[in-house]
């Protein structure tokens, strides 16, 4: 293989999460009494950080931002972590992957006690060795920090022994911040475009694609 360690993302690269995402934040913003967003932008959220999405769209204090994140969790929690599937194709990834000898891992913004929710709802859990979340402050809020600090859990000296795959330009900027390849990934939230501009060291437009890459 082409890689020892290989890190995903999980929304947009795993899992189809934009139902449950989108349906948490329309949820915020009524319980904040906020404009609602169109379908595109409520897309764009998906990704990044929650906090600085809602710092951007509607220029929030952190405070306010905290408090919109805080009702977005209530539906999320108990609804929107249900409302998601994943890409037809990834278990049988992840088996062959693992069969393979690759220690996998999976590296987002998300706050790891949810992503370890949805790893065992959806029956993937033991196919990675480390689940490592954002966090709203500090040095995991932020996608170069998450992967940084799943590194330094799985202890890897050496980041081009690794890779990071994902479906948005974090996922690819923050590999490169942390001295790690990337691929991007075409099914899941991010364009063409944003991928090809944050200049990841391959491209997938698919499974199998991803795949052949990996080798």
């Amino acid at each position: 293989m082409k890689y020892k360690t290989i890190f995903f993302d999980l929304d947009g690269t795993i899992t189809d999460s934009a139902p449950g995402i989108m349906n948490s934040i329309k949820y915020a913003l009524e319980k904040n009494h906020l404009p609602m967003l169109s379908e595109e932008q409520l897309r764009s959220f998906i990704g990044p950080p929650l906090r600085d999405s809602f710092r951007e769209f509607y220029g929030m204090t952190s405070a306010q931002a905290d408090e919109a994140s805080e009702k977005y969790g209530e539906y999320f929690s108990r609804q929107g972590i249900f409302e998601n599937k994943l890409y037809a194709g990834i278990p049988e990834l992840l088996s062959a992957l693992q069969a393979q000898g690759a220690t996998l891992a999976i590296a987002t913004s998300k706050p790891d006690f949810l992503a370890e929710r949805i790893a065992r709802h959806f029956g993937f859990r033991d196919r990675f060795t480390l689940i490592c979340g954002g966090t709203a402050y500090g040095p995991c809020s932020t996608k170069a920090g998450v992967i940084r600090e799943t590194l330094a859990q799985l202890r890897i000296d050496d980041p081009s022994q690794a890779v990071m795959i994902g479906d948005r330009r974090f996922d690819i900027e923050g590999a490169a911040a942390a001295g790690m390849e990337s691929i991007g990934v075409l099914w899941g939230y991010g364009s063409r475009e944003e991928l090809e501009k944050a200049s990841p060291d391959y491209l997938a437009a698919d499974i199998p694609e991803l795949r052949r890459i990996l080798g």
